[in-house]
């Protein structure tokens, strides 16, 4: 079974403004990109990534707490949800600060 492709141009040339640990002083980070899981709560707001690691730094909710942390787009990519879903990118999503897409509150 082929995996749903999330690391395409387009994320790519989104994130790439924001390497890791470029908005770790912002109070409110800048969002350009954001997952879901279509089947669950589950929202991805992508923050920062490196395409060596492929690794992004991101705020997730619908967890059991919203909180910050490192993500790995490979295994993203590569989760299987039922009635063959994926997780997939809000292609419809305004890039915009944190708490503007969130309930995250900007940090003081």
């Amino acid at each position: 079974m082929s995996t749903r492709q999330l690391i395409t141009e387009e994320f790519i040339a989104a994130v790439k403004p924001y390497p890791l640990r470029s908005q770790e002083k912002e109070k409110d980070p800048f969002v350009p990109v954001k997952f879901f899981n279509p089947a669950g709560s589950q929202t991805w707001f992508i923050l920062e990534y490196d395409p060596e690691t492929k690794l992004a730094f991101s705020y997730v909710t619908g967890m059991y707490e919203d909180e910050f942390g490192y993500t790995s787009m490979e295994e993203l990519e590569n989760i299987r949800l039922p009635y063959f879903l994926t997780i997939e990118r809000d292609l419809h999503f305004k890039p915009c600060k944190l708490s503007e897409c969130s309930t995250f509150k900007p940090l003081k």
